[in-house]
């Protein structure tokens, strides 16, 4: 067996109001998702939830992304996340508030027999 990389996907969430990384994460991971059906998976003779689910998300403070919530939001395979300084803090015009953005990668690997060795 050898892992291979399927699919890459990109999204970009956002908190308006809230301050809350996880929901911006959340959402950046629904967008990099939610447009997309992987019917590949199934077309190969596997089933989808022998999909392995590396996800990387940006945002300002890394350290307050809640890494379990974002993972259940794949409805197959299992889930890496790991979180990265980057997305985007960006103050309103007093300084009392910020609107978080978060950017995510989802990259699915599978498993594949070599056959033909």
């Amino acid at each position: 067996m050898a892992r291979k990389r399927l699919v890459v996907e990109m999204g970009m969430g956002t908190d308006l109001h809230g301050q809350d990384y996880t929901k911006a994460a959340i959402r950046a991971l629904r967008d990099a998702l939610w447009h997309n059906s992987l019917s590949l998976v199934p077309a190969l003779g596997y089933p989808r939830e022998a999909m392995e689910v590396d996800v990387e998300i940006g945002v300002a403070r890394p350290e307050l992304v809640d890494r379990a919530a974002v993972a259940e939001v794949l409805p197959y395979g299992t889930a890496e996340v790991s979180v990265v300084q980057g997305g985007l803090d960006i103050p309103n015009d007093d300084q009392t508030n910020i609107t978080v953005v978060a950017n995510a990668a989802a990259v699915v690997y599978l498993n594949i027999d070599e056959r033909g060795q």
